[in-house]
């Protein structure tokens, strides 16, 4: 039953996500990408309550929706331009973060609380809203819905075939402290799924965006139509970095509930558990890929 559901979870959800990353607007993304990230903070900051931990819910909250705002009216005219005022951003944002939430805990009774508070918003902005801030950050770069279609495909067949090699075929424990069911059989088959998905969308790049082109998915901008085939070894070596960034963050989450002594961050996703549980892959794989397009443009 429990299998039912998560493929039946998946079937739905797949080609909504596909739908926004490809076609919708990116005020639009933005704003899904906002509600996404205020619900997967919610359950991190319910996971903190049970360290002991009074983080603030609100600040967080109202931090999180500015941000994406930003995101939402960014004044980048051009790509290159848009990405230099969200690095700056960043940066900007990285810096006043703690001061924030420490100007908030002096408000605090017992003061004594203030500071794992201010600690816990804080990471919980840099864990969480600020990687599906690169997300759709790439999006606004040239070639940005094929780009996040690539990682988006590389990180669901990673975790399809680590799920049922690791289930069918896994022997050998990866981390059976942190999380029981993860093997190295399974993480090997996750990379091998990732590095033939990856090669096969680079090495067809110019028929997939020609299709969804002429299907009215993606503007011309957002294809890849380079008349040369993208070089083999990058192209393996961006999968594999993307596949371990991947699997490293579903075992961080994985540390994260079982120091709350949870099995799942939520029930928001049937068969998938919390929202956290669903995104936890690509908050670390989306800056990897974020820097990889930042630094190819700037060649």
């Amino acid at each position: 039953m429990q299998l039912l559901k998560r493929i039946l979870t998946a079937v739905i959800l797949i080609p909504i996500v596909l739908g926004l990353v490809l076609r919708a607007p990116v005020p639009v993304l933005t704003l899904v990408a906002a509600l996404v990230a205020l619900l997967a903070t919610q359950e991190l900051l319910k996971l903190t309550e049970a360290y002991g931990i009074s983080p603030f819910h609100w600040p967080i909250y109202i931090f999180v929706g500015l941000f994406f705002l930003f995101l939402a009216v960014n004044p980048g005219n051009t790509p290159l331009l848009s990405t230099a005022i969200f690095a700056g951003s960043v940066g900007f944002v990285a810096a006043i973060a703690p001061f924030f939430f420490l100007l908030i805990g002096m408000r605090r009774t017992e003061l004594r609380s203030a500071f794992p508070a201010a600690m816990t918003s804080a990471f919980a902005f840099f864990y969480v809203a600020l990687p599906l801030g690169f997300l759709v950050q790439i999006r606004e770069q040239l070639s940005g819905a094929f780009l996040l279609l690539y990682l988006l495909l590389l990180v669901w067949a990673g975790d399809i075939f680590a799920y049922f090699v690791g289930r069918s075929l896994g022997r050998h424990l990866m981390s059976p402290r942190i999380s029981p069911r993860k093997t190295w059989e399974g993480a090997l088959a996750s990379l091998l799924a990732s590095l033939g998905v990856g090669m096969l969308l680079y090495q067809h790049a110019l028929p997939i965006s020609s299709a969804l082109l002429n299907a009215h998915l993606i503007e011309r901008k957002d294809g890849l139509f380079a008349l040369q085939k993208a070089p083999l070894w990058p192209t393996l070596l961006l999968s594999a970095a993307i596949n371990i960034a991947a699997q490293l963050g579903d075992l961080v989450e994985s540390l994260l509930k079982r120091g709350a002594g949870v099995k799942d961050s939520g029930t928001i996703l049937p068969g998938h558990g919390g929202m956290l549980d669903r995104i936890d892959a690509l908050l670390f794989a989306a800056p990897v890929l974020w820097y990889y397009a930042t630094w190819r443009m700037m060649q």
